[in-house]
């Protein structure tokens, strides 16, 4: 059991008396929806595969059965490590029905990767897949289980390959198990999932959220948008973030909606998707949203279904938004964070009217701050750090005491590290992150600041700019870009459009490197330390040369 959880009991008892807290667990939730929306498709994937509310209630009952039999109690934290499959909904709610943690686990992450988790957070049950793009994770199980003392037993859907003799296998599982057929021990307040950081900057943190800060959160998610049983998510994000599990999948499940899981992304394999399945909405990295506008483009036609997308993990530019009009489609930005996610939103209705200018309000019962670096308030229209409070966000990283004093201070208050501003209406402006600020000849330049200036230049791509280090200014702007095929921007050419339309020189890049693709983070952040290394290598490089 989980128990060093960052619960202040002034603001617990607060969060009751405003109901924004109950005593209902996801499992009282999902037990009343997977009744009332029995016979209701409630995830399918692109394999196939396809699962009402009942059948996964019924074959989640089975498969909890199985965890009982090896030992799952209470509080037990049960990892999976699944593709973007239907199976993870018959996981995560077996979870939910014995009580264990949900740890969902990225599917790439390799069997070093695992053994450290798996040993850092006390996993008591595994389950993966048997074989997935040319990878055995059974094989790679059975080499390193002796490394993972605590586990109690590990589980593999046999989707592609059968399993390894004395192995359980989910088919078997499904056969042989009765349903589980008594109420969950867990409580509202306890431990329900751990979700690992993107990533973004370096080492991923392990945040704890209970089940009243998930119910809420996704309540808060789902209440300006009128969603209703009809409405049918289409899902290319991975399920082992906020992204895909929880707006994907829970928040799903709490206005009884359907779910399209993308397994393998491209532009025209979505279109398709989206078409066929008539999804309506759609939440995920700007990449993605960005891709599929590009095609439409390119092709023709349109997604006369898909009604409005939620872009996470990066402002979103005021092109794309009128980009994305044309074809009928609202561009909703959404801030937050892994330990806050999305705290921020932009109203459907004022998507076009702000076009991009603010990334948004905090959802009803969330508080938001502009601070300085001693935590002060700064006044409105300043730039600062963003901070949140609210009963969304998580209870503190796992068995990382000095990390979570770092970010959670005592009064609840969760520290982003990304740097905004607020308007005396109360709208932000996420302008960047503050390790993502170049310094040349000391004044502070904004990564995200010179990324924006450049949407839309000719022949410019997807892009990301960093510091390149500098004998004499300390840092230069480098701008990291994908050219646009048969262009080839430099220096000169973007910089010159950049004078045209008024731009401060101030921010205009100082180098141009070309790439193939923009390193992101599955929830769509930029991944700049990998720009970075890439940076020094070709800067070592051009010096070797000379």
């Amino acid at each position: 059991m989980i128990s060093d959880l960052r619960i202040d009991e002034e603001r617990k008892r607060m969060y009751y008396e405003k109901g924004y807290w109950g005593t209902s667990t996801l499992s009282d939730i999902w037990s009343s929806q997977s009744k009332k929306y029995a016979q209701h498709v409630y995830v399918k994937d692109t394999e196939g595969h396809s699962y009402t509310y009942g059948e996964i209630d019924q074959a989640a009952a089975r498969v909890a059965t199985w965890m009982k039999e090896v030992g799952v109690e209470n509080g037990d934290i049960v990892t999976f490590q699944l593709p973007k499959w239907a199976e993870f909904a018959i996981i995560y709610v077996a979870c939910l029905k014995v009580g264990a943690v949900m740890h969902p686990y990225a599917v790439r992450n390799t069997d070093q990767d695992l053994i450290e988790t798996v040993n850092s957070v006390g996993t008591a049950v595994y389950i993966a897949p048997t074989f997935y793009h040319n990878r055995n994770y059974e094989m790679e199980y059975r080499a390193i289980c002796g490394s993972m003392p605590n586990l109690k037993g590990a589980l593999f859907v046999d989707r592609i390959a059968s399993t390894i003799p004395g192995e359980a296998s989910l088919s078997c599982v499904l056969t042989n198990c009765e349903p589980l057929n008594e109420p969950s021990p867990s409580k509202s307040d306890e431990a329900a999932c751990i979700l690992s950081t993107s990533g973004s900057t370096g080492r991923p943190k392990q945040a704890v959220f209970t089940h009243n800060t998930i119910l809420f959160s996704e309540r808060a998610y789902i209440a300006p948008m009128g969603f209703t049983e009809n409405d049918i998510v289409w899902m290319p994000s991975p399920l082992n973030h906020a992204t895909g599990f929880y707006h994907g999948l829970i928040a799903t499940m709490l206005f009884g909606g359907c779910a399209i899981l993308q397994e393998c992304y491209s532009p025209e394999s979505a279109v398709k998707l989206i078409r066929e399945e008539g999804c309506t909405w759609s939440h995920g990295a700007t990449p993605f949203i960005y891709d599929l506008l590009s095609y439409l483009d390119e092709h023709g036609g349109s997604l006369p279904s898909m009604r409005f997308y939620i872009c996470g993990g990066a402002p979103v530019p005021s092109s794309m938004i009128e980009h994305a009009s044309r074809y009928g489609i609202l561009l909703s930005e959404s801030y937050g964070s892994t330990e806050s996610c999305p705290h921020v939103y932009v109203p459907l209705d004022k998507c076009l009217e702000w076009n991009g200018a603010w990334s948004g309000i905090p959802y009803e019962g969330i508080e938001v701050r502009v601070v300085d670096a001693n935590h002060n308030d700064v006044p409105r229209g300043t730039q600062g750090e963003e901070a949140s409070r609210g009963p969304h966000q998580f209870v503190g990283y796992l068995n990382e005491p000095e990390r979570t004093d770092r970010a959670l201070d005592s009064d609840g208050w969760f520290y982003s590290g990304d740097l905004c501003y607020m308007d005396e209406e109360g709208r932000i402006r996420i302008s960047g992150r503050m390790k993502e600020i170049i310094i040349r000849g000391g004044e502070n330049i904004s990564c995200n600041e010179v990324d924006q200036q450049l949407d839309g230049c000719p022949g410019v791509g997807e892009h990301a700019t960093i510091g390149a280090p500098d004998k004499r200014m300390g840092e230069r702007i480098c701008t990291f870009l994908v050219p646009k095929p048969g262009t080839k921007p430099t220096v000169e050419s973007i910089t010159e459009y950049l004078a045209e339309k008024g731009t401060p020189k101030r921010v205009w890049p100082e180098r141009i490197e070309y790439i193939d693709r923009i390193p992101y983070t599955p929830t769509g952040k930029v991944q700049r330390f990998k720009l970075a290394a890439e940076l020094l290598l070709r800067m070592r490089e051009e010096r070797n040369e000379r």
